[in-house]
């Protein structure tokens, strides 16, 4: 069962965690270096090396709070980071186009995330380092997206050095999830209406203001 979305408390209206996953040296930090670079508070807690950032970004005039968590030098350690998984409304699968085992290992992380994570968290499959010379890829773009496209997911290509889709990638999985949020709380509307009816079955209309005032 997904939690509500954290409502606004003045300075957003949806709360949204994000992880980053994939080997060792992809370039996981760099991505989230790039994206929230400089503009919100950082955190970094020493005790399980893992490293969160916060940015707050506006989607369809909504302001959403994302808390991005990276598990760089973790992933020998995977017990420490299944606890992550379970709060995670969206999942960065990252490899690196120059190394071919690390897209091979994303089988392995995505059976990780059917473990571990919520069966309807986001998903989004990230080609990382494509900005370095073809004669250094390993691994065809074709080839990425014909995987995201097994997996029912989408697939782009990036560089944090270059900043190429950088952007795009998060606001992506961020309207994702905060498309199936709204649609969640669209679902559970009825049930606060049916309630709010039958309790203004005998009353005045006064009372019926009230109901619907109490109800909102």
């Amino acid at each position: 069962m997904a939690a509500p979305p954290a409502r606004a408390r003045a300075d957003y209206d949806y709360l949204i965690k994000l992880l980053l996953i994939g080997d060792s040296g992809v370039g996981k930090s760099c991505l989230l270096l790039r994206f929230s670079d400089g503009s919100f508070t950082t955190s970094f807690i020493t005790t399980i090396g893992i490293d969160f950032k916060i940015r707050t970004i506006e989607l369809d005039g909504k302001r959403i709070k994302l808390q991005i968590w990276d598990t760089a030098g973790q992933e020998r350690f995977r017990t420490i980071t299944t606890a992550y998984y379970r709060g995670a409304m969206g999942i960065l699968l990252v490899y690196d186009v120059t190394d071919e085992s690390s897209f091979n290992n994303i089988r392995n992380w995505i059976r990780n995330i059917e473990q571990h994570a919520s069966d309807n968290v986001n998903k989004i499959l990230v080609g990382n380092k494509a900005d370095m010379d073809e004669s250094k890829r390993a691994v065809p773009k074709s080839k990425g997206q014909a995987l995201a496209d097994e997996y029912g997911i989408k697939f782009f290509e990036t560089s944090a050095k270059t900043n190429l889709n950088v952007e795009e990638v998060f606001f992506s999985i961020a309207k994702d999830i905060k498309q199936r949020l709204a649609d969640t709380d669209a679902r559970a509307e009825p049930q606060t209406i049916r309630i709010n009816q039958s309790d203004q079955g005998a009353g005045t209309s006064q009372a019926t203001q009230k109901s619907a005032c109490c109800g909102s």
